[in-house]
Parts: structure tokens; C-alpha cells; sequence
């Protein structure tokens, strides 16, 4: 019975023990990016360090939830899909500075990542057409032209008010003036073949279903499209169209960023940093551009060859701060035109 009992005991401690290495193995990850997307990374992470990842996706109000769990908030780092998500965090007092750690920054460009060292790009995507392939001759086109009438009834996009358009239309507003944007939003909106819906991978597949010619969509899907085995109807959606790249002959084409920063009251930071060096390492920016299809910020650092095959990205130089200070101001538009009730009748 003595024996029993000691053994018990061992096995109790150590899963104790076990239980210990395992919390202080973790981090948390609360993310406005897909789960899937960034599945490799997180995997490749664990991998070369033993630290296990766990993350709350949410779609919106991810810096209102940090807010209301205060201190004992369990996230560490937060994974964002633009400009306005990140300065949100930092305006919203959700996130604290890293500024001594030479491995985060030295490898992101400034104009890529706070001044106070609060949030920090990690990859580009761009805002570009797709074309259909059999439909559309042209190679080149603006966004300024979609608002031309003889685009009726041939575009498709998702919500207007998604955090993709709005800082496309943000855009807008920073180079031409409010005025014009709203002239042009309306001249898009009255050129739609139906109601915004859906999301960029399913404009693809009206696209190839005939409902329309064209569509606004990030370069990543494209190559997502491509390579998805598990869903190969998708490969066919892609099949299907071209990808332009608005404005290449004047200002170029609006990127966005993905980025990250540290969460403020994160109860694992030195995980959290170790992610965070590790997303912003040549290892990391690898991934992103041969797993997920994204545009490296890394100077040097080559997209993919499936991304190279759409053509030379010219990114628009606007500072992405600027943009931000507009979107805003685009939603207001987007609801004040009707964009998302569709053409008029």
C-alpha cells in the first residue's frame, strides 16, 4: 500500500510539474488574422521552441475585450490585419512599447512600425483588381477608373465597410479630397453588378461565374486560391482571373499592412517576445512570403514565386499613418452614398 501510495504521489508530482512547464511554456495570441493564415508560423514556432501557441481569433472588438479584462488579461500578443487596427490598440492604451530589442527592429523599416515602439508591420499586401481573364483585354487600370460608366454592372466586392476598403477609400481621401471621394464612391457603387457581399476569395468566383468582370481583392488570396487543396474549387476561381495593379503609371497601388505589438499587461513576455522576434526573423518573413502569400517587409527579402508571377508591386509611398487619420471619414462616406445597398435601380 506504501508503494501504491508513493507511486501515486510521483505520478501527482509530476504532473504537477508538467502542469507548470506547460504555463510557463505558452503564449496567447488574440488575433484579427484568420487562424488559418497563420497556422504555419505558429507551427514552425513551436517547433524550433517549445512554447506553445494559443489563439482568440476575433473579427471585431478585440481592444474593447482587452480593456475589460484589465490586468488579468491573459493575452500577450496581438496580431492585427491593418493600419487602423494597430493604432487602434496603441490609442486605445492596450499595448506597451518595445524598444531595446535589437532582433524586432532591426530588420522592420521605420516607416513599418511606431515611433514609440507600440506596434510594428510585419508584411505588405496589395489592394489590386481582379480581371477576368476571358472578359477583360486591358493590363493596366487606376482605381480612379472604376467609377467610370463603362464598368455598369460589371464590378463585385465585399462589404464597403470592411477594414480592407475602408483604407482603400481612406486612401482616396488622403490624395484627392473628400469631395472627389464621394463623387467616385458613388460612380463605383452605381457601376456594381450587385450588392456588396461576401469576402475577396468569393469576388473571384463570380468573377469566373459571369456575375461580373472585375473586383477589388488582397494579393495574398490570389495565391491562397491557387494552392488550396482542401478546397479545390478555389484553384479554378483563381484560374480564372488576372490581377492588375492599380495607378503603377502615377502613385501606385494601395498597400496595407499585417502587424503585432505587445499587449500590456501580457503575463508571459518573455514568450511573447520570443514570437515576436521570431515573426519579425528572416525565418518568419520566409513563411509569411512562401506560406502566405504576403510581401515581405524585410529589406532584401523576395516574395514568392506564385506572387512574383502576378507582376512588380509599385506600392503606393503615402505614409499608411496618413491614410489612417481618413478611415474615418471613408466610412462615414460609404454609408452616406449607400454604397452597401448596391447600384441603383
Amino acid at each position: 500500500m506504501k508503494k501504491l501510495t508513493r507511486i501515486a504521489l510521483a505520478g501527482a508530482l509530476a504532473l504537477m510539474s508538467s502542469t507548470v512547464a506547460h504555463a510557463a511554456g505558452e503564449v496567447n495570441i488574440y488575433s484579427y488574422r484568420q487562424p488559418e493564415l497563420i497556422k504555419p508560423l505558429l507551427d514552425r514556432f513551436t517547433k524550433e521552441t517549445g512554447i506553445a501557441t494559443n489563439v482568440l481569433f476575433l473579427d471585431k472588438g478585440l481592444v474593447e475585450r482587452i480593456k475589460a479584462e484589465g490586468v488579468n488579461s491573459p493575452a500577450d500578443v496581438i496580431l492585427t490585419i491593418d493600419i487602423q487596427r494597430l493604432t487602434e490598440a496603441k490609442d486605445g492604451g492596450v499595448v506597451q512599447p518595445v524598444k531595446d530589442n535589437a532582433l524586432i527592429n532591426k530588420d522592420i523599416p521605420a516607416s513599418l512600425r511606431d515611433a514609440d515602439g507600440e506596434w510594428f508591420g510585419l508584411t505588405t499586401r496589395g489592394r489590386v483588381v481582379y480581371a477576368s481573364k476571358d472578359r477583360v483585354a486591358q493590363s493596366e487600370i487606376t482605381y480612379e477608373e472604376l467609377a467610370d460608366p463603362k464598368w455598369k454592372g460589371k464590378i463585385c466586392i465585399r462589404d464597403g465597410q470592411h477594414a480592407y476598403n475602408i483604407a482603400l477609400f481612406a486612401s482616396m481621401i488622403a490624395h484627392h479630397g473628400a469631395d472627389y471621394t464621394q463623387t467616385w464612391l458613388t460612380g463605383l457603387k452605381n457601376n456594381l453588378a450587385r450588392k456588396p457581399d461576401g469576402n475577396d476569395r468569393s469576388q473571384a468566383k463570380s468573377i469566373m461565374a459571369g456575375e461580373c468582370d472585375i473586383s477589388l481583392g488582397n494579393t495574398y488570396y490570389v495565391g491562397l486560391m491557387m494552392t488550396n487543396d482542401k478546397a479545390p474549387e478555389e484553384k479554378e476561381w483563381a484560374k480564372s482571373i488576372k490581377v492588375l495593379f492599380p495607378n503603377v503609371k502615377d502613385r501606385g497601388t494601395h498597400v496595407n499592412v499585417s502587424g503585432m505589438a505587445l499587449a500590456k499587461n501580457s503575463p508571459n513576455k518573455a514568450n511573447a517576445l520570443k514570437l515576436m522576434e521570431f515573426l519579425a526573423s528572416v525565418e518568419g518573413q520566409k513563411i509569411y512570403a512562401e506560406q502566405v502569400f504576403e510581401y515581405p517587409v524585410m529589406t532584401g527579402a523576395e516574395p514568392s514565386a506564385i506572387v512574383k508571377s502576378f507582376g512588380t508591386i509599385k506600392p503606393d509611398t503615402i505614409a499608411l499613418t496618413e491614410i489612417a487619420k481618413h478611415r474615418k471619414q471613408a466610412s462615414e462616406l460609404v454609408d452616406k452614398v449607400g454604397f452597401n445597398e448596391g447600384p441603383s435601380k
